[in-house]
């Protein structure tokens, strides 16, 4: 509430109801002067601030160590003393997925010159050891030439035509990596190159028609002068700003999931959307915690004891993210607690089920969104 002076005109200047105290009993606008002096700008900014700032941390203190609290004072009515749910979805998911960002474009403002020592050390790194693996497979080839040489004299002749430009052969498997980091689908290192297998290999039709698309995209990368890591760090970087509308797509699939599984004239729809909202804020809030405690514990030292704080941070964290679902779950609904336990169990499968698809949703448009 501000302290400005009450006008005598006792119509409301928002919607023109009569006020007969502070403020308008239909818009809730108070019935102050409309000039005010300068100062009442920042004096007005800080009631508002303070006002929300109590609001706010009272609702995240609720949110991170009292599970179900939030939703059952919602339900029960208690509204103005918390941010509202949807309100504190959007707030917690904008930091959580602008925070890695900040992190990111902190750790690329490193110097030019700093940028290209970086570099040649890794070219040099990298030369080495393409050179080791090179003569390590040539000499293994060799080896096993002159072995074969004598039931296969042909095959001498064959490898002697071989341009020694052509040595640079990818990894076995679906996907695989070249001496100098680019990568392979399939045996193939260009979209040329995997067109070609593909006609030639009958018993893998299905699996180079799967591939197809990524082969593609990953190839076209290449092209650009993309390598491996490069490829892999653009597709992190697209699922991070993608998982924010994912999860919101998933909400009402969670609540969905919730009305099935309870009385359907205790428990309304919306009151699942409720829950799923603060429960999703509180999973978006410890993905937020752990981000920032990556970011504050990889400053530290890389030693035993550090390594092993962090790892055993991470798991309570894991841990305390699962068990806050069923301790919620039950303080809500307030079944059983048996009853509890197996529909929290249900609910915890048929989600990870849901959300393992999603997921995987997710990463095909991540790819394919990628530019």
């Amino acid at each position: 509430m501000s302290h400005g002076k009450i006008r005598e005109d006792k119509t409301c200047l928002n919607c023109g109801h009569l006020v007969e105290e502070r403020f308008c009993p239909r818009c809730g606008q108070e019935n102050t002067e409309p000039k005010q002096p300068f100062h009442y700008l920042f004096t007005h900014f800080i009631e508002d601030f303070t006002h929300y700032d109590g609001q706010f941390w009272k609702t995240i203190k609720y949110l991170l160590i009292r599970p179900g609290r939030l939703t059952k004072e919602y339900l029960a009515g208690k509204r103005q003393m918390y941010v509202a749910p949807v309100k504190l979805y959007i707030f917690i998911s904008f930091i959580t997925f602008f925070l890695p960002t900040l992190f990111s474009s902190s750790e690329e403002e490193l110097s030019d010159h700093e940028k290209k020592e970086q570099i040649l050390k890794e070219k040099e790194q990298d030369e080495k050891i393409a050179r080791f693996t090179d003569s390590l497979k040539h000499s293994l080839q060799k080896d096993q030439l002159i072995k074969e040489n004598v039931s296969h004299p042909e095959t001498e002749k064959e490898m002697k035509t071989v341009d020694p430009k052509d040595r640079n052969d990818p990894e076995v498997g679906t996907f695989g990596e070249t001496a100098d980091g680019k990568m392979s689908i399939l045996g193939a290192t260009t979209l040329k190159q995997y067109d070609s297998l593909s006609l030639k290999s009958k018993d893998k039709k299905a699996t180079f028609a799967f591939l197809k698309p990524y082969a593609e995209k990953i190839f076209h990368f290449q092209e650009q002068g993309l390598k491996k890591d490069q490829i892999f760090e653009k597709f992190a970087d697209n699922i991070v700003h993608t998982l924010p509308k994912a999860l919101f797509v998933y909400l009402p699939i969670f609540a969905f999931l919730l009305w099935l599984f309870h009385n359907k004239k205790k428990w309304w729809y919306f009151d699942h959307g409720i829950f799923t909202l603060h429960y999703f804020s509180f999973l978006l809030l410890g993905i937020l915690i752990i981000i920032t405690v990556s970011e504050l514990t990889s400053l530290l030292p890389d030693n035993t004891i550090f390594n092993t704080f962090s790892f055993s941070l991470y798991s309570a964290a894991i841990i305390y993210m699962l068990v806050y679902f069923f301790v919620a779950h039950h303080r809500v609904y307030e079944n059983a607690r048996s009853i509890s336990v197996v529909k929290g169990i249900l609910l915890f499968i048929v989600n990870l089920f849901g959300l393992v698809c999603m997921f995987l949703i997710l990463m095909y448009v991540s790819f394919m969104t990628m530019h």
